[in-house]
């Protein structure tokens, strides 16, 4: 199979572009640069306008769209625009390119986010019955700003009418890999530095997927026709703050954790330049249709994911995305 992956050289996009390369697909990822030393085809784009690249759109069994400026940054008036932009713009010119194609992809698979429902502790969400957040009392801008962004990303991808391509909104949990500089990177430095412990009340559900797991998803709904619009890509088994990280210390071997009061949150995150956002929202998201149709996880609880992330990192830190 061939696999188009725009903007696929960030972490998510190395975790599926290697999966599928090891698989024996024909992987091109869409980058703003051209230099790299991956095993699979770069091709330059910018994001904006049609060009060259778009040729790898024909006869492709699979357009992943990841495009997107990173939201791991303050969220500035000029960060904002960034990031909101950099992910209609990119959306909207990924359609243009399919309905223009005469070979179309069989399927797009656009990025979304777990982001998108309400902060709530009442009931889980689902793709039925979840709400869309952004009208929560008392929720702070950011937190909505992420769901303006979240929801303006799912309208570009709707408003084009891809008839010969079927359409997948996937709204991905916080997806744990034992590589570098990701959220489960971040968390082991703080468990290490004895920092991890519960974070603000401890009450907000945590939303997550095993990396191995997200990756089989993906090609799970590559090959379900069944399955388009929203999907859900998350573990069936949130947990609040408060056990997600006593869990995370367990796998470590690390007995005690700080805990870190909202306020201490805010400073953090104001000066390593991100928001709390991530860590005080509470995501509690299930993933309905896929278990419906048939999907089974590797890793549906956290603390069986926890070991595994842990010792694969034990191992090298980078280890390989096995689809075993």
């Amino acid at each position: 199979m061939k696999i188009v992956i725009p903007g696929g050289s960030g972490q998510v996009g190395t975790i599926l572009a290697r999966a599928f390369h090891e698989r024996g697909d024909e992987v091109a990822v869409l980058s703003r640069t051209s230099a790299s030393d991956r095993p699979w085809r770069v091709v330059q784009w910018d994001g904006e306008k049609l060009g060259k690249w778009a040729a790898e759109f024909e006869g492709a069994h699979a357009i992943i769209n990841l495009a997107g400026q990173s939201v791991n940054c303050r969220y500035t008036e000029e960060n904002r625009k960034i990031i909101t932009d950099s992910r209609i713009m990119s959306t909207r010119i990924i359609g243009e390119a399919i309905a223009c194609a005469k070979r179309a992809p069989g399927i797009w698979l656009q990025a979304s986010t777990a982001t998108i429902y309400a902060h709530r502790f009442d009931a889980p969400n689902d793709e039925a019955t979840g709400i869309i957040g952004g009208s929560e009392p008392n929720a702070p801008d950011t937190w909505r700003f992420s769901i303006d962004v979240a929801t303006s990303w799912e309208r570009g991808a709707d408003e084009w009418p891809t008839p010969r391509t079927r359409k997948v909104l996937m709204r991905s949990a916080i997806i744990m890999s034992p590589s570098r500089g990701g959220p489960f990177d971040m968390l082991r430095t703080l468990v290490r530095y004895g920092l991890g412990g519960t974070c603000g009340s401890g009450e907000q559900y945590v939303s997550w997927i095993h990396d191995q797991d997200f990756v089989r998803a993906v090609i799970w709904l590559m090959q379900h026709a069944e399955l388009d619009g929203a999907v859900n890509l998350a573990a069936p088994e949130p947990l609040v703050n408060r056990e997600f990280m006593q869990t995370l210390r367990r796998a470590a071997g690390m007995p005690i954790g700080l805990p870190a009061a909202e306020w201490m949150l805010e400073l953090g995150a104001f000066l390593l330049q991100s928001e709390t956002e991530l860590i005080l929202k509470s995501r509690r998201v299930v993933p309905t249709r896929l278990l419906q149709s048939g999907f089974e996880f590797q890793f549906p609880s956290w603390d069986a994911a926890a070991k595994d992330l842990y010792f694969r990192w034990r191992q090298n830190g980078m280890s390989s995305t096995s689809l075993v």
